[in-house]
């Protein structure tokens, strides 16, 4: 699986760069600029229509002339949003999910005054429990971007919830903490996604047994990834598959078509413990 598309945004990574990548990289930086200023531009559009918590509406049903796609072992999904963000993030992930067949699609919204991933993971818990319940059903699966990805790993690997989570999808996570911008420390949550935090700790520690499958994107050219690896997952006792993706930002990463693709697939591959899908080895968004 490829993504190709934009590249780094912000001048920073590029220093870090020796000089012979910059210069193959500068059109790839220039399209990538673009392309985050346009997400930012058109996400700040979007932002107070996904403020408040969303309705909890009957799943949509398919139109009469469309080929009903097979429903097996679909669980609803949850999407849960980034540092600072809210759920109209998800605008066109939410359509490309209901296109293919998955009609009990739910963001989470919790307050950008959160302090705690500890809190946040358990209203997530909360959340989950409400749907299961609503649904019937006795599993979900999550896509989280940046610190929702976060958020929900705790909750998975601290909070019980490998029970209920069957695949959690993350965009952009700080697996392993991000040194960015260090001046952001003055907020707390911030400090938890520091490496070597005790939040991060604690994600380190050893979790025989779970049961969820986790699937993380990253990108080579997110400017808020330091380093860039660290949205990797690297647990011995975690069923975790890296998806590599080039050409685009962190801001376009819960937003690109091709990324879409890439979490249905992840979404749709058969349960852990058989074989893997051969695409998910990387993603390049042309």
């Amino acid at each position: 699986m490829k993504v190709t598309g934009a590249a780094l945004p912000f001048l920073p990574l590029c220093r870090r760069l020796l000089p012979s990548r910059l210069a193959g990289l500068s059109l790839a930086l220039l399209k990538a600029t673009a392309l985050e200023i346009a997400i930012l531009a058109g996400h700040v559009l979007l932002y107070p229509s996904g403020i408040t918590q969303e309705r909890r509406t009957t799943p949509m049903l398919p139109a009469r002339d469309t080929a009903p796609l097979p429903t097996r072992n679909r669980p609803p999904v949850v999407l849960l949003h980034g540092f600072i963000d809210n759920r109209s993030v998800f605008v066109l992930l939410r359509r490309s999910l209901a296109q293919h067949g998955r009609h009990q699609v739910e963001s989470l919204n919790y307050s950008p005054l959160t302090c705690d991933i500890r809190a946040a993971a358990e209203l997530l818990g909360r959340h989950i429990e409400g749907i299961c319940e609503r649904t019937g059903s006795s599993q979900v699966d999550v896509v989280g971007h940046s610190l929702g990805g976060l958020i929900a790993r705790y909750y998975v690997q601290c909070l019980g919830g490998d029970l209920r989570v069957r695949t959690l999808v993350t965009l952009g996570t700080p697996h392993a903490g991000t040194r960015v911008v260090p001046l952001a420390n003055a907020h707390p949550i911030v400090r938890q996604m520091r490496p070597g935090s005790p939040v991060l700790e604690e994600l380190s520690r050893p979790a025989p047994g779970c049961r969820t499958h986790f699937v993380s994107f990253w990108s080579d050219l997110d400017h808020l990834m330091d380093p860039l690896e660290t949205a990797c997952i690297d647990h011995p006792d975690l069923l975790a598959q890296n998806v590599r993706v080039s050409g685009i930002g962190h801001l376009a990463l819960p937003v690109h078509p091709a990324v879409a693709t890439g979490i249905r697939q992840a979404l749709d591959t058969a349960p852990p413990g058989t074989e893997a899908t051969p695409q998910a080895d990387g993603l390049t968004v042309a």
